[in-house]
């Protein structure tokens, strides 16, 4: 049941995390969250499905954001915006790889 609540935290946490409102400090402290969360399920090797998926959907979402960013004139608001909104794409992108790549190890030092 504990392995349930924390993919539905992963899931909940990356939602907040894809707010383009958040300010720097509740950023952080989601991030941190979330790593605790994806840390809980580091234990289960299924769950690597489940974090593969999560990394294929933000890099998705990376690429459209990084699309919309480029629809923007330089020096525009808008442009500044979408380019904020990309930069917290990536670092969040950068946790998840991070997550899958740390599962593909210990399921590669298993199958030694």
């Amino acid at each position: 049941m504990h392995r349930f609540i924390a993919k539905a935290n992963v899931d909940h946490f990356i939602g907040l995390l894809n707010d383009s409102d958040l300010t720097a400090d509740k950023r952080t402290n989601i991030t941190k969250l979330l790593i605790a969360e994806l840390d809980k399920l580091t234990h289960d090797l299924e769950h690597l499905e489940f974090a593969e998926t999560r990394a294929a959907e933000c890099r998705d979402r990376l690429h459209r954001i990084r699309d919309q960013r480029n629809g923007h004139a330089f020096g525009t608001t808008e442009r500044e915006q979408a380019e904020r909104l990309l930069v917290s794409c990536e670092n969040l992108q950068t946790v998840l790889e991070d997550f899958c790549h740390r599962l593909r190890e210990k399921v590669l030092s298993r199958s030694i």
